[in-house]
């Protein structure tokens, strides 16, 4: 079973959460570079939510990049982000 956190640019009070960059920055840290163009991993990654960008972290980042995963969900515990875990995320969803 696909697992996946997405999380949200607001707080758990509703705030919307600053820099409004914060997403791409935190997608940034897994990303490679080819031929000039920055390429998110499939594990961390920015993209539309039911239509709100969100970051998207899949489950298995915490087996494959520890400390990756760990600072990420630091980053999201204290600023107190909306997170949602989703198993077997439906297409349709993800891009809209």
């Amino acid at each position: 079973m696909s697992c996946k956190y997405i999380i949200e640019g607001v707080t758990e009070e509703g705030r919307k959460f600053r820099p409004s960059d914060w997403i791409d920055r935190v997608s940034s840290m897994g990303a490679t570079y080819d031929m000039q163009r920055l390429v998110y991993s499939d594990l961390l990654h920015p993209e539309l939510y039911q239509g709100q960008k969100c970051l998207i972290i899949d489950t298995s980042l915490e087996q494959k990049n520890p400390g990756m995963f760990q600072y990420v969900m630091n980053f999201v515990k204290s600023n107190k982000l909306k997170m949602t875990e989703v198993c077997d995320v439906v297409e349709s969803k993800l891009g809209t």
